[in-house]
């Protein structure tokens, strides 16, 4: 296949896509695709303007894609504790103030804001960050929402941390959404197909995804099994198709 036919693909460059990318790689379907990995405000805005075909972006930009399709059975997801979208201070949280807007995400900076609307009762003071912001270095009465693998090294460094997922499903008894892969356009079906199955490769094996990537990044061995087989919950059912129209109404009235 011509290269300049190749379906091109942007892909979440965390640990929570280990399994995507492990099923992409082993099945053979990397052949017939440009893969590419970004955050996920990036992989946004990258389908947004047309220079991918596919994404796993953030539900939150969901309303940004002209005409999306969601094109998968798979997503970023969780029931409960998450562990990678985070509050984090060094105060208590009925003393937070000010919070501090992970740059490089959509869907869990809006979600802390949905969960202060409707959840928490509160109002803060929200500022967005940019590259090289020192998340680290905030002062009293002040909290982040981090997300990634960043969490697994940043966490040590707060005393005090809240869990976003955990609080979505307290709040709604749904779970969150995350991400999802989704298409600017219409894709062949059984390309669709296809790609449902290198993806469920991947869900299906953690623990060859463990020894696979285990080794690579922020969150290792024993870590990343129990994030990627406990935390993470891959699947794109009715629970969380619910979710994220719940999350859009939200944003809507946000």
């Amino acid at each position: 296949m011509d290269i300049d036919e190749k379906i091109r693909i942007s892909a979440v460059r965390y640990a929570n896509t280990y399994p995507f990318i492990y099923g992409i790689q082993e099945s053979g379907f990397l052949e017939r695709i440009i893969l590419e990995t970004d955050h996920p405000a990036q992989c946004a805005a990258r389908l947004a303007a047309g220079s991918v075909d596919i994404g796993l972006i953030p539900v939150a930009a969901l309303p940004l894609i002209k005409d999306y399709r969601i094109i998968t059975d798979y997503c970023l997801g969780a029931y409960g504790k998450v562990r990678t979208v985070m509050l984090l201070s060094n105060c208590p949280f009925d003393e937070i103030t000010t919070i501090y807007l992970d740059y490089r995400s959509v869907s869990s900076v809006t979600l802390a804001k949905i969960l202060a609307a409707k959840a928490w009762k509160k109002k803060f003071s929200w500022v967005t960050t940019t590259s090289g912001f020192d998340f680290a270095g905030i002062r009293n009465n002040e909290a982040v929402v981090l997300i990634g693998d960043q969490c697994f090294e940043y966490e040590s460094k707060f005393r005090f941390k809240t869990d976003l997922a955990e609080q979505w499903y307290n709040f709604t008894g749904l779970p969150f959404a995350f991400a999802c892969w989704t298409a600017n356009r219409e894709l062949e079906g059984s390309f669709i197909d296809d790609f449902n199955r290198a993806l469920e490769t991947g869900v299906n094996n953690i623990p060859a995804v463990v020894r696979k990537f285990g080794d690579s990044g922020i969150i290792k061995g024993s870590d990343l099994m129990q994030y990627l087989s406990i935390n993470i919950d891959f699947h794109l059912n009715n629970d969380k198709r619910k979710a994220i129209d719940l999350f859009l109404n939200y944003m809507k009235e946000l």
